[in-house]
């Protein structure tokens, strides 16, 4: 899968712009704050309908502009997929897919495949269970379009458990309705756990093979995932959940929030036998971050017969000369964006950016 051609129309500091892209790899080179990222962005955009920063639609159009553009032409194993998207100021955004309106942005997740990798990834590896939630949700939902409804689905339950645990002061009343949400809740938990174990089963490998490559042999990683729902992955998992949400329910009715459920799962990491979060080197937390997204590019391959595109953004600048090296060796396999601040010697088209303008080297 490669992005042939991108169109900007007053997004973020670009005017307007017309690009044209390698299908191995493309190089952004300027200095900070010139636009290199808002250009992984806007393809970032039209591949997931939102940015990988946490900002409203409204956010990227362009400084006294009232309404925006943005559109990529791809070129797929079996079809060529054109995504466009037009954002207002005061209307709802618009998303055409080969020119066809789509009413749901879940009509868009998987058309185009992404995996996005910067120095802020790390928070991936270092923080709160949030971020490796959002890192399968993400991918799985890429391959998965029911995952990506049943996510949804499942937050919609979990609000309005929370809420009618919230509503009553007697446990009573909430003992007369609350088994309709929990037995909505377990089904939902049941598809979503199952389908994380799965995922993390099927990218250990992967991320074993990158974590060696990328150290040269000297680390090994293994990942773990852990399921909040408080019972096993098995046959009687939704019987056993719905007795453990009873169980709870004088607690949960205390702390006025269900204590249980894949809104608490997690990946445990670890890097030679010991919890990388808490014991590794920034160096190897970062190596390890990046070692997921590669999986996620031969986890996406495996599924779906083709690699997705892959972003780099300032990562080069985060890694030693020799790690640098290896990764430039892994990233061949796919169309490749990266950002960088200096005209290294990286293989592929260079593009040099300066104040939201482009200019392909000749």
């Amino acid at each position: 899968m490669k992005v042939k051609t991108l169109v900007l129309k007053n997004f973020r500091n670009y005017q307007d712009i017309n690009v044209n892209f390698e299908d191995n790899v493309n190089v952004f080179i300027g200095k900070n704050a010139q636009g290199k990222t808002n250009l992984l962005e806007s393809i970032y955009y039209c591949c997931i309908g939102k940015s990988f920063k946490s900002i409203k639609d409204k956010d990227i159009i362009r400084w006294g502009e009232e309404s925006s553009y943005i559109g990529i032409e791809t070129q797929k194993k079996y079809r060529d997929v054109k995504v466009e998207i037009k954002l207002n100021r005061e209307k709802k955004k618009v998303v055409q897919i080969n020119s066809l309106p789509i009413k749901r942005i879940g009509d868009l997740i998987g058309e185009v495949n992404v995996v996005f990798f910067s120095p802020n990834e790390l928070k991936l590896v270092k923080e709160s269970p949030d971020e490796r939630r959002k890192f399968m949700d993400i991918d799985i939902s890429q391959t998965n379009k029911r995952y990506f409804y049943q996510i949804g689905r499942y937050e919609k339950i979990l609000a309005n458990r929370n809420k009618l645990l919230k509503t009553y002061d007697n446990i009573e009343k909430i003992k007369e309705t609350i088994d309709i949400w929990d037995r909505a809740l377990v089904q939902s938990a049941h598809k979503i756990a199952f389908e994380r174990e799965k995922f993390v089963k099927a990218i250990t490998p992967y991320t074993e093979k990158a974590q060696e490559y990328l150290s040269g042999g000297k680390e090994k990683v293994k990942l773990e995932y852990i399921c909040g729902c408080g019972v096993a992955l098995d046959e009687n998992f939704d019987e056993n959940m719905l007795k453990l949400l009873k169980k709870n329910l004088e607690k949960d009715f205390r702390f006025g929030y269900t204590t249980i459920g894949v809104h608490r799962d997690d990946i445990d990491i670890y890097l030679n036998d010991v919890e990388v979060k808490t014991f590794g080197s920034q160096g190897q937390q970062r190596t390890v971050a990046l070692a997921l997204k590669l999986a996620e590019l031969e986890s996406m391959n495996e599924l779906t017969g083709e690699y997705p595109i892959l972003m780099l953004d300032d990562v080069f600048s985060e890694l030693d000369s020799e790690r640098q090296k290896r990764l430039l060796k892994f990233v061949t396999r796919t169309q490749t964006f990266i950002t960088c601040t200096d005209e290294r010697k990286l293989s592929g088209k260079k593009f040099f950016i300066e104040n939201g303008r482009i200019k392909a080297e000749e």
